[in-house]
């Protein structure tokens, strides 16, 4: 568990690389092309574009009360995210100097949002919203069609409001490609954020540079602490809706003190996993990244979860907000017996786009964060200038650069009303 990476195969790069490559040169005609391939979907170019009208009627037809849940959760997105809006700021230091910072959002983002097997609403939301906070002029998803060529009208009900400006009819390497490259119906983006399954990743990976990217997110992860107040089968439970994501690699982990709550886990995971609709998917991710383990106390618990740094913590003990205080490498920690990690999933409000594979010891979740960018502002007066060109011109000296040098002495030899 500890040495759990995101690692890719040889194989697999290179297959990525071609795409991208098959992208560029040839557009909109290879975006189909793979996406024949892999979706097994046979789109027209006019097909790419999901249409203003095709969004009004998806939320007309979708379920009223999915609709309902939706725009209740996204209420709660947004309530949340309103509160990591960034201000400008200046310092003048009363002799001739100010300094500050301009923040200014993205202007164009991509949006991932993967739907092969479920139509991940939830993930468009927690994109999107932080995106518009922001306030990106373009905010583009590119997600997956149905077999009838379609998107689910959850997902595009969850476009409309989130106040998505385009949807793409597309996923995998190739709209990742075709959102950082731009073809002749893709508008190049700035940044792109959002999961997605290897190949999504990698592509990501693959772009860095010519765009910005969120992360390179691995399968999903999860921590329990627990005490001797925790009820095994809500421990059990939490540990299998990570497990059951489908790539086998997700990791659950249950660290407590307490041999008892060790043991009944432990029963509990075989009577849930005996139900469960995706057993096999739980079963092969246990077994690769599935474990309980007995620390001497909560503080040695506490310990491994900050070596693990984990993608997401519960912390079901007598005391979580006091424990809590000690973590200091995990995307997300959920509080107390009521807080289960799907709490935060779908409608809390915070971020479900977490770092993986041990990335929480130097990343964040995703938030409004993401898709701004500062400007520094550096404003000097002639006179300030003058006392510190003496300052300036023995660094720049010192390094060797005499046109850095001279572009202060040039404003020294320089009449000030010039």
């Amino acid at each position: 568990m500890l040495a759990r990476q995101i690692e890719f195969t040889p194989e697999l790069e290179s297959s990525v690389e071609r795409i991208i490559s098959e992208v560029v040169s040839n557009g909109d005609e290879a975006v189909l092309t793979f996406t024949r391939e892999f979706d097994g979907v046979d789109l027209t170019p006019e097909q790419l574009v999901v249409t203003p009208d095709e969004l009004d009627r998806a939320a007309r037809c979708a379920d009223p009360a999915l609709i309902e849940v939706i725009q209740a959760a996204a209420d709660n997105i947004r309530r949340f995210h309103e509160n990591q809006k960034r201000a400008d700021w200046s310092v003048d230091d009363g002799d001739g100097v100010t300094l500050g910072k301009r923040i200014v959002p993205i202007e164009r983002v991509g949006l991932l949002v993967p739907g092969a097997s479920a139509p991940l609403f939830s993930t468009l939301l927690m994109a999107a919203i932080p995106a518009k906070i922001a306030g990106c002029s373009h905010i583009a998803v590119a997600t997956p069609p149905q077999a009838d060529g379609d998107i689910h009208p959850a997902v595009l009900a969850a476009a409309k409001i989130a106040g998505v400006d385009r949807v793409y009819r597309a996923f995998g390497a190739q709209a990742v490609a075709a959102l950082a490259f731009g073809t002749q119906t893709f508008t190049p983006v700035d940044k792109l954020a959002g999961p997605g399954h290897p190949v999504v990743q990698i592509a990501k990976k693959k772009v860095f540079g010519r765009v910005d990217i969120d992360m390179v997110a691995g399968p999903s992860e999860i921590v329990v602490v627990a005490d001797h107040t925790a009820n095994s089968r809500h421990v059990a439970a939490d540990m299998l809706s990570q497990a059951e994501h489908g790539s086998g690699y997700e990791a659950a982990v249950c660290v407590t003190p307490d041999p008892n709550i060790a043991a009944a886990v432990s029963d509990e995971l075989r009577r849930q996993l005996a139900d469960l609709s995706h057993r096999e998917d739980a079963e092969r991710a246990l077994s690769r990244y599935g474990a309980i383990v007995i620390t001497k106390d909560l503080g040695e618990a506490v310990d491994l979860v900050n070596e693990i740094a984990p993608e997401h913590v519960e912390m079901i003990v007598e005391d979580p907000w006091e424990l809590q205080k000690g973590v200091r490498h995990a995307g997300a920690v959920f509080l107390g017996p009521a807080s289960s990690e799907p709490v935060g999933d779908y409608f809390a409000g915070t971020n479900h786009i977490l770092p993986t594979a041990g990335a929480a010891r130097y990343a964040s979740s995703v938030g409004v964060d993401t898709f701004l960018k500062d400007i520094s502002i550096v404003s000097y007066t002639n006179e300030r200038l003058r006392k510190s060109a003496g300052a300036i011109i023995q660094m720049a000296e010192a390094e060797g650069l005499d046109g850095h040098a001279n572009a202060i002495r040039v404003r020294l030899q320089t009449p000030e009303d010039e």
